[in-house]
């Protein structure tokens, strides 16, 4: 062997043995979920006096949702003497007009309602929920944002559990307005419901740190406070204020009981900005925090959880590395028992057989039918190799610290099929990384057709996996970004 095949092989076992160990943590979440979800957290006991509750709504230019959400809002089975709403609205567009209509009508029915308007939008969503902070009434803090609709039994279904001190937040679990709306919606709420059902009660109910979603969740004000309150330094404010919250002692609950319908975003342009701002954010945040956590005096157990929670985005860019060390032409023709015992069987059981067996947890656990696993998971899978190269950017800039101004991610006011988003404000703009994803398409055509015709059977599938992936990515973009690049009716 050469020094260039050593090399690869190297390298190729490394980034393998790393998504190996993202796997078998899939597998210990399933195995901890299972263990621990019938520790269902109740409140201490009720509350004998109702505290107030300032509910944040923070918003910029949600023309087509800020209503819906305010009428949701005004809904709430909560008195109204001790509720206080704050619209905190950054917005550049008729939305500040609309807020203002709304707001008076919702005096007129006898609520406090404060509608806060910024014109510099210092430190984004993170800078408008701190300056509301400043003047909120309630002991309590209700978040929503603009694309989700509380059900009218939130508040009372969730301030009780504040009857114990120590908590210092309860995060409910979000659902999914338009979950089949599109292809691409469904794996987006299949995405969110592993994390929201399986993580986020595997970790509360371990014992181990979970975080604030930043919306759908209630706080007691006291605990952002006494945290150092919204902190802008990030692109995940909610991530960062809630392991600073728990590492000053505050204890979080979550409630899978209690359910927030939220709008998902339904073209890829917008679903890329979204999770990219994400990605970023989270590893913002692990350079942040990381290191204060595990100088803690905090068990074991709870920082090895908050490290792997933490680093988690770093597979994508794993996985990016591993999509451009593919060579099939260093494998034998035919079935080969050595390579594949080496390196397929392992990538196999440890991170896509973990796939199907975190997923499939969630699929039954939504009691949807089982052939839905053979037939979603697959193309989530493919979804997550189609979005490596924007999240790997996203971790590469988080580690290099380059900064990047909050991207919001468009809602339309969607629910059903027959509603279209385009033609609307607020399309989300394209990036040059579908380009690369097209290219990457062509490449892992031509391995499909180098492995049929060397019958490397065992990575076929694979091979398959990672073509559709970048190129469901790079068309799909591509194609949703005509109207914007031919001038046509989508505004921004």
């Amino acid at each position: 062997m050469d020094g260039i095949t050593i090399l690869w092989l190297a390298g190729y076992g490394l980034i393998v043995s790393l998504l190996s160990v993202y796997g078998l943590h899939r597998f210990w979440m399933v195995w901890t979920y299972y263990r621990c979800k019938r520790r269902r957290i109740e409140p201490q006991g009720a509350l004998a006096v109702l505290p107030r509750v300032t509910v944040q709504l923070p918003v910029f230019n949600e023309v087509y949702v800020v209503e819906r959400l305010l009428r949701a809002v005004a809904a709430l089975d909560y008195p109204r003497e001790l509720l206080e709403l704050q619209i905190l609205d950054d917005s550049t567009d008729e939305t500040t007009r609309l807020v203002a209509a709304l707001a008076v009508e919702l005096r007129g029915q006898g609520f406090d309602v404060a509608q806060l308007h910024r014109v510099d939008r210092a430190g984004y969503k993170a800078g408008a929920l701190q300056a509301g902070l400043r003047t909120a009434k309630g002991e309590l803090i209700a978040i929503f944002d603009a694309d989700f609709v509380p059900p009218p039994e939130i508040l009372r279904a969730t301030v009780h559990y504040f009857s114990d001190p120590q908590v210092g937040m309860i995060q409910t679990r979000w659902g999914h307005l338009n979950r089949n709306y599109n292809l691409l919606t469904r794996i987006q709420a299949l995405m969110l419901d592993g994390h929201l059902l399986i993580e986020q009660t595997a970790r509360n109910r371990s014992g181990r740190f979970f975080n604030f979603n930043g919306t759908a969740g209630v706080w007691r004000k006291a605990a952002i406070e006494d945290a150092g309150g919204w902190q802008h330094d990030t692109l995940t404010e909610d991530l960062d204020l809630s392991y600073r919250a728990q590492l000053r002692g505050w204890k979080f609950v979550f409630v899978p009981e209690v359910v927030v319908p939220a709008e998902l975003p339904v073209d890829m342009n917008s679903f890329k900005a979204q999770q990219h701002r994400w990605a970023k954010g989270a590893i913002q945040t692990c350079c942040k925090l990381l290191p204060v956590i595990l100088r803690s005096p905090l068990p074991r157990k709870i920082k090895f959880e908050a490290m792997i929670h933490l680093v988690s985005n770093f597979a994508y860019l794993l996985l990016a590395l591993l999509a451009l060390l593919v060579r099939p032409e260093f494998q034998r023709a035919g079935f080969h028992w050595g390579s594949f015992l080496a390196i397929d069987a392992p990538i196999f059981c440890l991170a896509t057989l973990s796939i199907f067996v975190f997923y499939g947890t969630v699929l039954v656990e939504l009691r949807k039918p089982w052939y839905l696993i053979p037939l979603y998971v697959p193309i989530l899978i493919a979804t997550g190799i189609g979005l490596c190269l924007n999240n790997a950017r996203a971790v590469l800039e988080a580690v290099c610290g380059h900064q990047s101004e909050f991207t919001r991610t468009p809602k339309y006011g969607i629910r059903t099929r027959r509603q279209a988003w385009r033609g609307k404000q607020y399309a989300a703009g394209k990036s040059l990384v579908l380009l690369l994803e097209l290219v990457l398409a062509g490449y892992y055509a031509w391995f499909i057709w180098y492995g049929w015709r060397h019958q490397l059977w065992v990575s076929l599938p694979f091979f398959t996996l990672f073509f559709v992936g970048f190129g469901y990515a790079g068309l799909v973009s591509l194609f949703q970004s005509w109207p914007a690049r031919w001038g046509l009716t989508v505004k921004r």
